[in-house]
C-alpha cells in the first residue's frame, strides 16, 4: 500500500499527529510513504498557463511535480490542516490552486477514482469539520473515488495538553477509518455522483471545445471522439 500525505502546515502540532497514528495504523513500510509539507510552496498566480496551455508552463511546476507524482503513484492519499480560521490554512489552499487544470472539467486523471484518500483536521473548539469537508469537496473535483474524513476537536493548544480520555477516543476514531481504509483498498469504484459529474463534463468536451488543450487531452484518454 503506497501512501502520499500532503501536510497543510510546517507545524507538527495535533493534527499532525492524528496524521501519523492513521499512518501506522495503515501498517505501511516505511518506503511505502511520502509526505510533503507545502508551507513553502509559492502562491498560485492566476496566470492559466497550466489550463490553457500545458501544466509544464506553470511557473511553480518544479515545486508541484514531486507531490504530484506520488498522488498519482499512492494508493492512499492523506491531507492534513489544522483548522486555520474556520477552514483549510492559505498553504494547503495554494496546493490545491495549483491543481485546477486535473479538475473534472479539464485534464483529470481517471485512475484517480480508484483511490482513497482521507481529510483529516484537529482544532481547539471548533471548525474541524469545515476543514475536512473543504479538504474532501477539492479531493471529489480531482476524482478521488473514496474520501474518509477524521475531524477532532482536542480541546487544548498543544499536543501534550490533550486529555487522556480525549487521547483514547481519537485513537478509536483513527483505527475506525484504518480498518475501513484497508477492506476497500484496491476495491474502490467510482460513486454515482463522480459517473455523473464525468458524464457532464464529457458532454461539455464533446459539444464545447472552448479549450482545445483540454479538448485534445479528452481524446487522447479515449473518452470522446
Amino acid at each position: 500500500m503506497k501512501v502520499a500525505v500532503i501536510h497543510g502546515q510546517a507545524h507538527q502540532g495535533n493534527t499532525y499527529q492524528v496524521t501519523h497514528q492513521l499512518i501506522e495504523q495503515l501498517e505501511c513500510k516505511k518506503e511505502d510513504v511520502e509526505e510533503f509539507n507545502v508551507n513553502g510552496l509559492e502562491p498560485c498566480v492566476g496566470c492559466f498557463n497550466c489550463i490553457l496551455k500545458d501544466e509544464k508552463k506553470c511557473p511553480h511546476y518544479e515545486q508541484m511535480t514531486p507531490m504530484i507524482e506520488a498522488l498519482d503513484a499512492a494508493d492512499v492519499i492523506i491531507v492534513d490542516s489544522p483548522n486555520y480560521c474556520m477552514g483549510m490554512t492559505g498553504q494547503l489552499k495554494t496546493f490545491f490552486d495549483h491543481l485546477a487544470y486535473r479538475w473534472f472539467s479539464h485534464r483529470p486523471n481517471g485512475k484517480m477514482t480508484e483511490k482513497i484518500a482521507v481529510a483529516i483536521s484537529t482544532t481547539a473548539g471548533g471548525g474541524a469539520k469545515g476543514t475536512t469537508r473543504a479538504i474532501a469537496k477539492q479531493l471529489f473535483w480531482l476524482g478521488i473515488g473514496k474520501t474518509f474524513r477524521i475531524s477532532e476537536v482536542v480541546g487544548a493548544w498543544s499536543v501534550d495538553q490533550v486529555t487522556i480520555k480525549k487521547q483514547q477516543q481519537i485513537a478509536r476514531d483513527v483505527n475506525k477509518v484504518a480498518v475501513k481504509i484497508k477492506h476497500k483498498v484496491g476495491k474502490v469504484k467510482p460513486r454515482l455522483k463522480t459517473m455523473f459529474v464525468f458524464k457532464l463534463f464529457k458532454m461539455m468536451q464533446k459539444g464545447m471545445a472552448w479549450n482545445p488543450v483540454d479538448t485534445e487531452y479528452w481524446r487522447m484518454q479515449g473518452w470522446i471522439k
